[in-house]
């Protein structure tokens, strides 16, 4: 379906999130729901690999925009706990395009008079290109970009950082010996009696890590530890996601620039906590009447 004048793309997935939620039991988490609209809708590869200019996924970037206009409209619940569920309001909801789309102008018109300053096609671009979480400076948009400013040695031993806080033991960054990709390894206690050697690989990037780096970091770790885990700063494209969890294959665990940045954030490590509060348009829509 092609965009129209004077509305967003995510629109179109307004509908499909709906069902999607429906379809996993009312609520899930963000990945789940985006997986299921991509089973649901049929997507190819190209489309769920397309990434923004900040290095974002382009298609989880819509499914979290459509996902914020339904909280707003009360179809979705507004807890921010990683569970994205529906409202009693939201099960009973069925929205065809132009359902949403009259939804979504709405919206816009709402958030217009709220930041006087911004236009409707500003705002419209401004939500194509960020995340929902980015519209104003946080986190995940200041960290990225300081993650992606580091040297590459400066990434890998931030990153041993990260791991050390995470309660990795005996942490170690090889250096400049191009170790078969290999970048570190450490070890993981899950109990007194358990625990296991993981070899980590550390990629700067804003694009996406194909399937072929994932194979390839596999290799080079296949006899040397029970576990993997490649960090980036940029996304893993959905074949690298299929490869990382390949059945009779060690795992690879992925961590993606949205999950390091809420590792960070889980520490705070890097970072200081500020609280912000924002006005909550949709508590003040029901007394305008």
């Amino acid at each position: 379906m092609s965009k129209r004048k004077g509305t967003a793309e995510f629109v179109k997935w307004f509908g499909p999130l709906l069902d999607a939620l429906r379809d996993l039991g009312y609520s899930g988490k963000p990945k789940e729901v985006s997986q299921r609209i991509a089973e649901n809708e049929n997507l190819s590869g190209d489309v769920l690999d397309e990434t923004l200019k900040s290095g974002n996924n382009r298609f989880h970037n819509q499914v979290a925009w459509a996902r914020q206009y339904l909280v707003w409209e009360g179809l979705l619940d507004s807890s921010h706990r990683g569970t994205w569920k529906l409202t009693d309001k939201g099960k009973r909801t069925y929205l065809d395009y132009n359902a949403a789309n009259t939804l979504f102008l709405k919206w816009v018109e709402i958030n217009q008079k709220a930041r006087k300053a911004k236009g409707t096609t500003e705002i419209i671009a401004s939500q194509e290109e960020k995340s929902p979480d980015d519209v104003e400076f946080n986190a995940e948009n200041g960290l990225l970009g300081v993650l992606q400013s580091l040297s590459p040695s400066g990434f890998e031993n931030v990153c041993k950082e990260l791991l050390r806080e995470h309660d990795f033991e005996n942490v170690v960054v090889t250096g400049q010996s191009h170790d078969g990709g290999i970048d570190g390894y450490g070890t993981l206690e899950i109990n007194p009696f358990v625990s296991f050697k993981v070899l980590f690989q550390c990629k700067r990037y804003k694009g996406t890590v194909s399937r072929a780096m994932v194979g390839d970091f596999r290799n080079a770790m296949i006899g040397r530890a029970e576990k993997g885990i490649i960090l980036t700063t940029g996304t893993f494209s959905s074949d690298a996601e299929k490869e990382a969890n390949r059945d009779g294959a060690p795992p690879v665990e992925l961590v993606d620039g949205n999950k390091l940045v809420k590792m960070f954030e889980k520490v705070e490590l890097g970072l200081r906590p500020k609280i912000v509060y924002e006005v909550d348009l949709s508590y003040f829509e029901k007394f305008k009447d």
